[in-house]
């Protein structure tokens, strides 16, 4: 009796589960596994869904003048060599285009998760390999692209379950570590190719000449200001592996989010440049959860990760 009790428990519920501000050590089986909100999950999972239409039709559309553009100037990145993906012809580009909106806006919607999710994912990894794959690759696409990869493997989840899943937290700490990874490889970037020069240079003296605004034309005229700045930037990412120790609580977990989102406004503000896709996967860290009522009780009964006679 005692067995087939232990083998029909479900995953991440019953007395041993432990919740998700209980302390866990980063990157371990019992971090990566925390039970975490699915209401959270749906809330962000809309806002991803509904953010590709935007970024397709709006904020990138130089991705769409690749249809346009000869294919011999096409050098795949590695992965789409391995994978053989299609030449991006004029309707290659097109078609991917439109099938990328139409099956995002489907997904956000909540119907078929797990199908349009994949669909979702798969449509916009070939827009990412259309856009980098011309010489110029961009840092800020790899935790949007990690969270449309995880977010399939959830399943169906509503704005008002408040249940919490083991497949959730480890979807939601994927995405985590793939924002944490942005900005510690970026500051590996910095020194691997400018050298531990990188924070003494004229790196971003160079962009508000180019790029400045009222906003930053100012700092040009501070004495190491713009040096230090650097050195606060360098130094920030190459810590940003703390932020896996910070979301513990509610209240860290808005003000990390509040504060990355702060540090991607200046540096629009400043230098006209922003990272929407990186943006928008921050906000996975927020408990949305707070946001959306219950709807009746049983919503708030233990999700059933795992099959067997106790999911009926």
């Amino acid at each position: 009796m005692s067995g087939a009790t232990a083998s029909t428990r479900p995953r991440g519920t019953g007395p041993d589960a432990r919740p998700e501000t209980e302390p866990a050590v980063p990157l371990t089986p019992r971090w990566w596994f925390r039970p975490v909100p699915l209401a959270r999950i749906a809330v962000f999972r809309t806002i991803a869904y509904l953010f590709i239409p935007v970024d397709v039709l709006v904020t990138t559309t130089w991705v769409k003048a690749h249809a346009d553009v000869p294919t011999a100037w096409y050098q795949p990145l590695t992965i789409a060599r391995v994978l053989h993906l299609p030449v991006p012809t004029h309707g290659v580009v097109l078609t991917v285009q439109w099938l990328l909106v139409a099956c995002a806006l489907a997904a956000a919607t909540g119907r078929a998760p797990r199908v349009l999710g994949t669909a979702v994912f798969a449509l916009y990894f070939e827009w990412m390999v259309i856009a980098m794959s011309y010489g110029k690759v961009d840092h800020d696409r790899i935790s949007f692209l990690v969270a449309l990869a995880v977010l399939p493997t959830i399943g169906r989840v509503r704005f008002a379950d408040r249940r919490s899943s083991e497949a959730a937290g480890f979807a939601a700490a994927a995405i985590l570590v793939a924002v944490m990874l942005t900005y510690f490889m970026a500051a590996w970037a910095k020194v691997r190719f400018g050298g531990w020069d990188w924070p003494t240079g004229a790196t971003i003296a160079r962009a508000v000449i180019r790029r400045g605004s009222v906003f930053s034309d100012w700092t040009l005229h501070v004495p190491y200001l713009l040096p230090g700045v650097q050195w606060a930037m360098l130094i920030g990412e190459f810590a940003s592996f703390v932020m896996l120790w910070w979301v513990r609580t509610d209240r860290v977990r808005t003000a990390l989010v509040l504060g990355l989102l702060a540090f991607h406004v200046v540096t629009y503000l400043g230098l006209g440049i922003v990272f929407l896709p990186h943006c928008i996967a921050i906000l996975s860290v927020l408990p949305w959860e707070k946001l959306v009522g219950r709807r009746r009780t049983g919503l708030d009964a233990p999700l059933l990760d795992a099959p067997g006679p106790a999911a009926g």
